[in-house]
């Protein structure tokens, strides 16, 4: 499998995270834009992606509840920017990277698919 020539090393080591095949031109890519990737990475589900180049991710997670010694489950949508390299559709469980605010609602990239979803 060869490797395209012009993939940015983003600093990620992430199990099943792989560089995307196609190439792109998009200057948010950080794959193959200028685009850091710090902060924090979450894994979520694609729940919508309707908009131009945005797509809305979904992720639950547990908190505690002292009181009744028992746990709830919450859930948290957040915006994140999809590069046109990476092929995500709703359902697919994707890893996303934090980058500094491109948009009013969006600080987050889409860096990969870790499972294509049933469509």
């Amino acid at each position: 499998m060869s490797m395209p020539s012009r993939v940015r090393n983003v600093g990620i080591k992430y199990e099943g995270l792989n560089p995307p095949e196609r190439e792109c031109d998009d200057p948010l890519c950080p794959w193959h834009g200028h685009l850091k990737v710090r902060g924090g990475l979450l894994v979520g589900k694609v729940l919508k992606a309707r908009m131009r180049r945005t797509v809305v991710i979904e992720r639950e997670y547990l908190v505690y509840i002292k009181k009744y010694m028992r746990y709830e489950r919450r859930r948290s949508r957040i915006h994140a920017h999809l590069p046109p390299c990476i092929d995500a559709k709703p359902g697919d469980v994707v890893l996303i990277g934090e980058t500094r605010p491109l948009a009013k609602s969006v600080s987050w990239v889409v860096l990969g698919v870790l499972k294509k979803g049933v469509s």
